[in-house]
């Protein structure tokens, strides 16, 4: 099932009839809501740890930016669902590129391997990707 296949349900349309442009320009923006939800939740998680250090906003946001890929590595790892190595194989990446991503060594993973563990995430916490579809859709009928 393609991403945009439960985001067209819950609008209430068929993705078939958007063309191929269309398609990817939905998809494109269904990824960065996403990720605007995830970091909001990751937010929400690391409100006590940024009381701590007294971040600002602005710090807030950088260190979210910065540890994102990290983050949810690190949310797929918790489930004990899937290892270091087994992400590596879904992803078909090298498991030192996950290993170093997981470390915060490397902060900036590419983009098709952010998309990988997003989806890979999204098998895992079903239940939270549903909850973030839904208030998606509720914003956009909402317009």
């Amino acid at each position: 099932m393609s991403a945009m296949e439960p985001l067209c349900h819950l609008f209430g349309t068929n993705h078939r009839y958007f063309s191929k442009e269309e398609n990817i320009l939905l998809e494109a923006e269904l990824f960065v809501r996403v990720c605007e939800e995830l970091k909001f939740i990751l937010r929400d998680n690391l409100k006590n740890y940024f009381c701590v250090l007294k971040f600002t906003t602005e710090m807030e946001n950088a260190m979210l930016e910065s540890n994102f890929a990290r983050l949810i590595l690190q949310d797929i790892l918790s489930t004990d669902d899937y290892t270091l190595n087994g992400i590596a194989h879904y992803t078909n990446t090298h498991e030192d590129v996950v290993t170093e991503v997981a470390t915060g060594q490397n902060t900036n993973p590419s983009a098709l391997f952010l998309r990988k563990i997003i989806e890979l995430h999204r098998s895992v916490r079903q239940e939270l990707y549903i909850n973030i579809m839904k208030k998606i859709a509720a914003q956009y009928c909402s317009i």
